[in-house]
C-alpha cells in the first residue's frame, strides 16, 4: 500500500480543515499533524478549524436543509444508494486510509467501510417507511393521526476507533430523513472523514436529477473547542456524540441546557459470561476477539471475563497461550490480528492500569510492550489480569487498551449481579448451553446493557439493531431498528372534516357568537 498514491486518489494530497459543501478552505487554527499510527509517520499538516467556524458550518446546513426537508424521502434515499455504490467502489482506498490513521488491520478496516455500505442499504429502504400512524378519535367525524417531518442540521462528533462507520449510522440515516450533517471527527483520523465528505460530494455533484443540494454535508477538523461550539449551537437541533463518557457529559448538558437533543453512545466496559456448560471452543474463539480485536481500542471490547469455576481451569490456560501467540505488527501486512494503540497516550494509561493492578495484589500475564518486528508506533501484548476484586474501582473504569480481567463465580445470580456493578452499559454476553440460564440473562433481570448476546462475543455488532447502551454508556441509539426517529420530529394532526366541532373529553363550550 503506497500511502501518498492512495491519499491523492481520495483528493487528500492538499487536506483542508473545513469542508463546506463542495468548498474547502484552510482553517485559522493551530497547525494539526496528522500522524499514522502504524509508525509514527506525518501523513498530512494543516490548519485546524476554529469555534467561529461553527457559524458558517450552521448557515450552509440551514440553508441546504430548507431544500432537502421538501426532497421526497426516496429521492434522499437514492442518494444514498448511490453514495452506497460509491463506498463499494472506493473501499479498498476508503479502507486503506482507516489502516492508515486508525491502525486496523486490512480486513478490519475494510469491514468498516462494508459496514458503512450496509447502513446505506439499510437507509435505502427506509426511506419508504418512515411511517405514522392513524389513531382512533373519539370526536366523530374527525380523523387523528401522527407524522413524522425533517428534523434540521445534525452535529456529529465521532472518535478515532471507527472512524467512518459512525459517521455513516447517522449521515445516512439523517439524510433520508431529510437532515443535513456536520461532522467533527477526532484529531487522530481527520483524512477519514474528509474522504468521505468528498465521496459524498462526487455522489451529489452526479446527482443532479435529484436535487440534494451539496450543503447537506459538511466537516470540521477541529480541537475540543469547536465540538464545545457545536453542542452549544442552536442551529444543531440534535447532536449525536460518540467518545468518552467525561465528553459525553460536557456534551449532554450543554445540549440539555438549550434544550436540544442529544445521542449519546460512550463508555462500553463490557463483560461476557461463561458458565460451566459453554461450548469451550466457541467461547475461546469469541473471547479473542471480543477481547483482543483492533487492539482493544472498541466500545465493545470485551474488558471482563466472568467465568466459572468449573470451566476456568480449562479455558484460562487455553486463552493465555493464545494471548501470547497473536500475531502483532504491522496491520497492513497479512496474517497480522493486532495493529497498534492509537498513540502513546493510550499506552501509558494501559501500563498504569496494570500497575495498579498489580499493587492491589492481581497477577498480570501479558501487557508488554512489542518493539521487534515492528515498524514504529506502539505495539502491545494483550493483558489477562487475575486476582482482582469483582468491586475494584480499577475495573469500573474503562481502559482503552487489550487488558482483560478474569473474575470467578459460583452461582448465575453471582455472575449477573457482578455483571451488572459497573457504571457503564453498552455490550454483554454469556455462553450457555443451558436455554434457561440464556433467557435469564436476556430478561429484565438479568443484563442492563444496550445489547446482549448468547454465544456470540460482545464485538461486530449488525447494523440492523439498535446500536447503543445504557448507564453512563449514554442511553443513545444509532444505526438499525427505529433509530431512525432521532433524526425526525413528530407531529399529531387532527382533521375535522364534519360540520361541527365537538371538544374532546366532553367539554362544552358554547359561547354566543
Amino acid at each position: 500500500m503506497d500511502a501518498d498514491t492512495t491519499l491523492r486518489r481520495l483528493g487528500l494530497a492538499d487536506p483542508h480543515a473545513v469542508a463546506l459543501a463542495a468548498d474547502r478552505r484552510s482553517g485559522s487554527g493551530q497547525t494539526l499533524a496528522v500522524r499514522g499510527c502504524i509508525d509514527g509517520a506525518t501523513l498530512a499538516a494543516f490548519p485546524q478549524a476554529v469555534a467561529a467556524d461553527v457559524d458558517e458550518a450552521v448557515r450552509v446546513a440551514q440553508e441546504a436543509f430548507e431544500t432537502l426537508r421538501c426532497v421526497p424521502a426516496p429521492r434522499r434515499g437514492e442518494l444514498v444508494r448511490r453514495l452506497g455504490n460509491k463506498l463499494r467502489e472506493r473501499k479498498s482506498d476508503l479502507g486503506a486510509v482507516v489502516t492508515l490513521e486508525a491502525g486496523k488491520s486490512v480486513q478490519e478496516a475494510e469491514g468498516e467501510v462494508q459496514e458503512m455500505i450496509d447502513v446505506c442499504d439499510f437507509a435505502v429502504g427506509l426511506s419508504r417507511q418512515l411511517y405514522g400512524l392513524t389513531i382512533a378519535t373519539e370526536r366523530p367525524h374527525h380523523r387523528m393521526m401522527e407524522q413524522w417531518h425533517p428534523l434540521g442540521p445534525v452535529a456529529v462528533i465521532t472518535a478515532f476507533n471507527f472512524p467512518v462507520a459512525v459517521w455513516a449510522w447517522n449521515a445516512a440515516l439523517a439524510l433520508v430523513c431529510g437532515d443535513p450533517v456536520v461532522w467533527k471527527p477526532s484529531e487522530k483520523t481527520p483524512l477519514t472523514a474528509l474522504a468521505c465528505h468528498g465521496i459524498l460530494q462526487e455522489v451529489i455533484g452526479e446527482s443532479g436529477d435529484l436535487g440534494v443540494p451539496a450543503g447537506v454535508s459538511g466537516v470540521l477538523v477541529g480541537g475540543r473547542e469547536v465540538g464545545e461550539a457545536m453542542a452549544d449551537h442552536h442551529g444543531f437541533p440534535l447532536v449525536s456524540a460518540t467518545g468518552s463518557v467525561r465528553m459525553g457529559r460536557a456534551v449532554g448538558a450543554a445540549v440539555g441546557a438549550r434544550l436540544g437533543r442529544s445521542l449519546l453512545e460512550l463508555g462500553g466496559n463490557n463483560a461476557m459470561i461463561v458458565a460451566p456448560s459453554a461450548d469451550p471452543d466457541l467461547a475461546l474463539r469469541a473471547i479473542t476477539f471480543s477481547a483482543f480485536g483492533t487492539a482493544g481500542q472498541r466500545c465493545t471490547t470485551m474488558r471482563r471475563l466472568i467465568v466459572h469455576e468449573e470451566a476456568a481451569d480449562g479455558l484460562l490456560p487455553r486463552l493465555k497461550k493464545v494471548a501470547s501467540t497473536l500475531q502483532i505488527g504491522d496491520p497492513r501486512d497479512a496474517g497480522v490480528l493486532l495493529g497498534p494503540l492509537i498513540d502513546e497516550a493510550a499506552h501509558q494509561a494501559m501500563q498504569r492500569a496494570l500497575e495498579c493492578a498489580r499493587d492491589a495484589g492481581a497477577t498480570v500475564t501479558g501487557g508488554e510492550r512489542v518493539t521487534e518486528g515492528v515498524p514504529g508506533g506502539v505495539y502491545v501484548r494483550p493483558a489477562i489480569v487475575e486476582g482482582l476484586e469483582a468491586g475494584s474501582p480499577l475495573i469500573a473504569e474503562e481502559t482503552f487498551a487489550p487488558i482483560l480481567y478474569v473474575l470467578p463465580y459460583r452461582e448465575l445470580d453471582e455472575a449477573i449481579r457482578i455483571h451488572n456493578d459497573v457504571p457503564q452499559g453498552l455490550a454483554s454476553a454469556i455462553f450457555t448451553a443451558d436455554v434457561r440460564e440464556a433467557e435469564r440473562f436476556l430478561s429484565a433481570s438479568g443484563s442492563d446493557c444496550g445489547i446482549a448476546n448468547v454465544n456470540i462475543g460482545t464485538s461486530g455488532a449488525e447494523i440492523g439493531g439498535a446500536f447503543g447502551g445504557e448507564k453512563d454508556t449514554g442511553g443513545g441509539r444509532e444505526s438499525g431498528s427505529d433509530a431512525w426517529k432521532n433524526y425526525m420530529r413528530r407531529a399529531t394532526n387532527t382533521i375535522n372534516f364534519g360540520h361541527d366541532l365537538p371538544l374532546a373529553q366532553g367539554v362544552n363550550f358554547e359561547a354566543a357568537l
